[in-house]
């Protein structure tokens, strides 16, 4: 299944995969500052032009109250609902792998989260979206989890059901490796619309921001 890199221009047909050859994404970054010339990439992205989306507001989903995803084979948890996590502060990344260096190059920062901010409210869900050419079985989804070292709550998005509604059906850009934030109430808060974010970057900082910023605020009642 392919998705694009299609930027928010249309300059880039829908043609081009996310991950299709490496060292060659050719969305365009709007805004100014937004490469992180000075910040140490990790290695997956060694090659990579853009490692982000173009990191637009995404204004249209900040306040929405999205429905609850469907997922499957869950890893490191029981099963959850959104709405059972009512009154914590939800990170949802949508991931796949093998063969998404965005995903590995996000991988440090997602467990970075996880470990600082689960104690003060944070829980962090992995969503897995299937993007092999091999069949989709639970064993391949839990060794990636392993390979990852996620120990966060991880679930498989089967048919991109979830990914489709919260943001394909919604946002053009054609990214899939987005990650949300919800706050307390269970709305989206902040989107980071794809791509690899890292300590030392813009779209690692502003989530870290966000993420104190949304913990700050009172619990649901």
């Amino acid at each position: 299944m392919s998705e694009a890199d299609t930027d928010h221009r249309g300059a880039l047909k829908r043609s081009l995969n996310e991950f299709g050859a490496v060292g060659l994404f050719f969305a365009t970054l709007l805004g100014s500052g937004l490469e992180a010339e000075s910040a140490d990439r990790p290695a997956s992205l060694a090659a990579v032009e853009h490692y982000s989306a173009p990191q637009t507001s995404d204004v249209a989903l900040i306040g929405v109250q999205p429905g609850d995803w469907q997922a499957r084979d869950w890893i490191n948890s029981q099963p959850l609902t959104l709405n059972s996590l009512r009154g914590k502060v939800v990170l949802v990344r949508w991931w796949t792998s093998p063969g998404c260096p965005f995903c590995q190059a996000s991988a440090p920062a997602l467990n970075e989260f996880w470990e600082r901010y689960r104690r003060r409210g944070l829980m962090v869900i992995g969503l897995y979206h299937h993007k092999s050419s091999a069949p989709l079985t639970a064993a391949h989804v839990a060794e990636q989890v392993h390979k990852l070292g996620f120990e966060f709550p991880v679930a498989t998005d089967p048919q991109w059901a979830t990914l489709r509604r919260w943001w394909l059906d919604q946002n053009d850009n054609g990214w899939t490796s987005v990650t949300m934030l919800l706050d307390r109430h269970g709305r989206i808060r902040h989107v980071h619309p794809g791509g690899a974010f890292f300590k030392g970057e813009p779209g690692y900082d502003a989530l870290e921001k966000k993420i104190e910023a949304l913990l700050a605020e009172p619990a649901a009642p």
